[in-house]
């Protein structure tokens, strides 16, 4: 035990227990995101990524439509948003672990599916079965289960899971090239779905907690606790705001990692020239979120949202108008993209409090789930129609709008806005000044 001292008045801490829980679980929320992240590389690479190396050889070999393969896609992201909320609220109810280990198990299913699909219908079929594992097995449903587990101290597992997830395409699109080469497209689905269940699954059943490891906080018209019910009606319009710009977010970057070529070519960059350029995306993005890790509890989420928000807006409406170098504007773009995936987890969680996130990550997955799959067909039908530099042009305004929203939340939440919801370590010493030996939360 030892004193401070703070206006004439001695607290008195037992210092050396809270430090050591706190270390512990530090540690412990670093060992869990970690293996989320492990299982978000796996996961992404062979979801979301995986026809980027695959849709040529599936359509060499089978000679089914190039359309009715990349549409494998859209297929498993609608699945996936209109079970988002029935994930939310199994994570809720304390069953994130079951979640995350039924998510690579369908994954592996899938796959295992489309490795022997004879026809292109038996093929969409496996994409259905992956649309239920990525509802249960990306970036919404790790968040929830991360928030609901630690509450306001799962800010920086958040973070770190984003930078694992950020590194899927950089590590699987060459294992599935290299996959490709020497077992084909179907031993390449096959050995994937051998990855969910020798590494994925097992990863999460060893390293996600049963419990939450954090109380809940009591917020005004909350119940606290895993049965907790969704905000009160005063609260939806917050929701509401938020999912808005969530799902924007995710549509510009849908739009534009499918079109980014296409998209270039209508401003005169081409060939090795637009390889190049986007290739500083990847780098750029995980950059800024090892940078959010470092020094993103210094700050309100909401700033990291502001400046994702800014960055993207003003990465693409530049690059339509032709000001500052592209080179500049891609490399702000990938900051812009990097830091939206972190804030479309963290902003929730301080807005909304830990009994209510997971229900409330569910409801904004399905909108934003179901954006995804519908952006790339409505990129190519403004290109179609209005041709590329018309296109990036709107593009752009989205974003500006997006951005504006993201002030709107701001100036929104700051009214009247109680505290939040604070971590088992910060409770602690709630009714005394913080001593020099303790420990920050994660």
């Amino acid at each position: 035990m030892h004193a401070s001292r703070n206006s004439g008045t001695v607290c008195w801490l037992r210092a050396d227990p809270v430090v050591a829980i706190t270390q512990k679980n530090a540690r412990r929320r670093g060992t869990v995101a970690a293996g989320l992240g492990v299982g978000q590389i796996l996961s992404w690479g062979s979801s979301f990524y995986l026809l980027a190396v695959l849709a040529g050889p599936i359509t060499a070999d089978t000679g089914w439509p190039g359309s009715i393969v990349v549409a494998g896609v859209s297929v498993g992201l609608v699945v996936a948003g209109l079970g988002s909320p029935r994930v939310g609220s199994l994570v809720a109810a304390n069953h994130g672990r079951t979640v995350l280990v039924a998510s690579a198990l369908l994954l592996a299913l899938g796959l295992a599916i489309m490795a022997v699909s004879p026809n292109q219908w038996f093929y969409l079929g496996a994409w259905a079965v992956l649309g239920l594992g990525m509802s249960g097995g990306l970036y919404s449903a790790a968040f929830a289960v991360l928030g609901h587990t630690y509450g306001a101290s799962a800010r920086s597992a958040i973070t770190l899971v984003t930078l694992f997830g950020g590194l899927a395409s950089t590590i699987c699109w060459p294992l599935s090239s290299l996959l490709v080469n020497e077992v084909g497209w179907r031993g390449t689905a096959l050995a994937y779905a051998g990855a969910h269940l020798l590494v994925t699954a097992p990863l999460y059943a060893l390293t996600v907690p049963r419990q939450t490891m954090a109380p809940a906080p009591v917020d005004a018209g909350l119940v606290s606790g895993p049965a907790a019910p969704p905000p009160a009606a005063s609260g939806w319009p917050m929701v509401v705001l938020f999912a808005t710009i969530a799902t924007l977010c995710t549509s510009i970057t849908a739009l534009m990692s499918v079109h980014m070529f296409s998209l270039l070519a209508g401003i005169g960059i081409v060939g090795a020239a637009a390889v190049a350029l986007g290739a500083t995306v990847g780098p750029s993005q995980v950059g800024a979120r090892a940078i959010e890790l470092l020094i993103g509890r210094r700050h309100n989420p909401i700033w990291t949202l502001l400046i994702a928000t800014l960055a993207m807006a003003a990465a693409i409406s530049f690059l339509g108008v032709g000001v500052l170098a592209p080179t500049i504007l891609m490399v702000a773009y990938g900051v812009g993209i990097g830091l939206a995936s972190i804030a479309n987890g963290t902003v929730p969680l301080a807005l909304f409090g830990q009994a209510s996130y997971a229900r409330i990550m569910g409801r904004i997955g399905l909108p934003s789930l179901l954006a995804q799959a519908a952006a790339p067909i409505i990129g190519s039908a403004l290109i179609q129609r209005l041709g590329p530099e018309t296109t990036l042009t709107v593009v752009g305004l989205v974003a500006l709008a997006t951005f504006g929203l993201a002030v709107w939340l701001m100036v929104h939440s700051s009214r009247g806005k109680q505290q939040g919801p604070s971590s088992p370590d910060q409770n602690s010493t709630a009714d005394c000044p913080r001593a020099s030996s303790g420990a920050t939360p994660a």
